[in-house]
C-alpha cells in the first residue's frame, strides 16, 4: 500500500504535485505555480503559468506586472491531469486560499498562511477535514497568544486622541496589515483621512477596487506638518524611523505585528506604542485547528515547526517539518 500523501513532494523550494505538473508556491520560477496569497515570499514573479484567486492575481500584477495563467475562484474545482483543486478562504489577506487537492481517494490541503480571526478585507477561513493539513507554524509558540484585535485598535485610537499636537506613525505591512488597520478604524468610527506612505498607494487602491472600503486615504508625501498633526498616518515598517519619518510632528511610533509580543523587536524598532495584530494564527488557534480538522498527518512548512510538530506527537498525530525555505516571517 502506497504511503499516504506520496503523490506530493516537498522540496526545499517548494511543493511538486506531480499528477497535476504543478508546484505549491515554489521559492523559484517554474512552469505551473498554484499560489496560496499575494504575499513575495508565497507569490513571486516569472512562473510560465500561475493560478491563484482573481484578487491574488490582481495583486501580483500590481506587484510584478501581468501574469499568464488562470484564476479560480473560491469553491471552483478544477482539473489538473489526475488531480483535483480547489481553492477555499484562509483568511489571512484578500485572496488568500488554502489549496485542497484530491487524488488517490486522499485529500490533502495545504493552508499557505492563515488565520482564524475576522478581518473586514478578506474572507474568513474555511475549515475543510483532510486526511493531510499543511500548515504553517509561524507563531507555532506557546507564547504567542494574540490579544483581541479591537482592544489592539481602540489603543491606537486612545494614544491619538490623548496627543492632539501629536501624529501616529503606524509600521504596518503593505499587503494586508495596513488595509486591515484602516478598515478596523472605519468600523470604530474614525472617519478622518487616514495618510499613507507611497509605497502603500497602488496596493491600497487595489484593495478599494476590489470592493474593500477603506474611506479618505490620503498621499502622506505632500502633506504639512499642520495638517498631520492629530492624524494618523501608515507606513512601512522600514520606513519608522528613516529620513521620511523626520519631517513628522512629534510622531508616536506604533507597528502592528504579532512580533510586538516579543518586547525586545519593539524596543529595537524604537516602538512607542507595540501593537500586538497578526495575519496569522496563534498557538492556540494553530492547535484548535489541527484538533477540528483531525488529519491524519501534519505537515508544517514554516515557522516554529519543532513546537507544533512536539504538541502532535504527545496526542498520536503523526507530524513532520518539511524544511522549505524562502519563506520569511515578513513584519506580519
Amino acid at each position: 500500500m502506497a504511503r499516504l500523501g506520496s503523490w506530493i513532494e516537498p522540496h526545499p523550494h517548494g511543493i511538486y504535485v506531480p499528477a497535476a505538473d504543478a508546484w505549491i508556491d515554489p521559492s523559484q520560477p517554474v512552469p505551473r505555480a498554484l499560489v496560496t496569497h499575494g504575499h513575495a515570499d508565497h507569490a513571486r514573479g516569472g512562473h510560465g503559468a500561475v493560478l491563484a484567486t482573481p484578487e491574488t492575481l490582481a495583486i501580483m500584477a500590481t506587484r510584478y506586472g501581468p501574469q499568464s495563467g488562470q484564476s479560480v475562484s473560491y469553491g471552483e474545482t478544477i482539473g489538473l491531469g489526475d488531480v483535483s483543486v480547489r481553492f477555499v478562504p484562509a483568511g489571512h489577506v484578500l485572496g488568500s486560499a488554502q489549496i485542497v487537492l484530491e487524488h488517490r481517494g486522499e485529500r490533502i490541503v495545504v493552508s499557505g498562511d492563515y488565520k482564524r480571526r475576522a478581518d473586514p478585507t478578506c474572507a474568513p477561513f474555511e475549515p475543510v477535514p483532510c486526511d493531510i493539513f499543511v500548515t504553517e507554524a509561524t507563531f507555532g509558540l506557546p507564547v504567542f497568544r494574540h490579544p483581541d484585535t479591537g482592544a489592539e485598535v481602540d489603543r491606537l485610537l486612545e494614544a491619538l486622541h490623548a496627543n492632539p499636537d501629536r501624529c501616529v506613525l503606524v509600521g504596518a505591512y503593505a499587503l494586508g496589515k495596513a488595509q486591515r488597520l484602516i478598515a478596523e478604524l472605519r468600523l470604530r468610527g474614525h472617519d478622518d483621512p487616514i495618510y499613507i506612505h507611497g509605497a502603500m498607494e497602488r496596493l491600497c487602491a487595489l484593495y478599494q477596487e476590489l470592493g474593500v472600503d477603506l474611506g479618505q486615504l490620503v498621499s502622506a508625501t505632500a502633506a504639512s506638518k499642520d495638517q498631520l498633526k492629530g492624524r494618523i498616518l501608515m507606513c512601512p515598517p522600514g520606513a519608522l524611523n528613516d529620513r521620511w519619518s523626520r519631517r513628522l510632528p512629534d510622531p508616536i511610533t506604533a507597528m502592528a505585528s504579532g512580533w510586538m509580543r516579543v518586547r525586545q523587536r519593539a524596543r529595537q524598532r524604537n516602538v512607542e506604542l507595540p501593537l500586538v495584530v497578526s495575519d496569522h494564527a496563534d498557538w492556540d488557534e494553530l492547535t484548535a485547528t489541527v484538533k477540528e480538522l483531525a488529519p491524519q498527518e501534519l505537515w508544517v512548512t514554516h515557522g516554529r515547526e519543532e513546537a507544533l510538530v512536539h504538541w502532535c506527537m504527545t496526542r498520536q498525530i503523526k507530524a513532520k517539518a518539511l524544511a522549505l525555505v524562502g519563506y520569511e516571517d515578513e513584519d506580519d
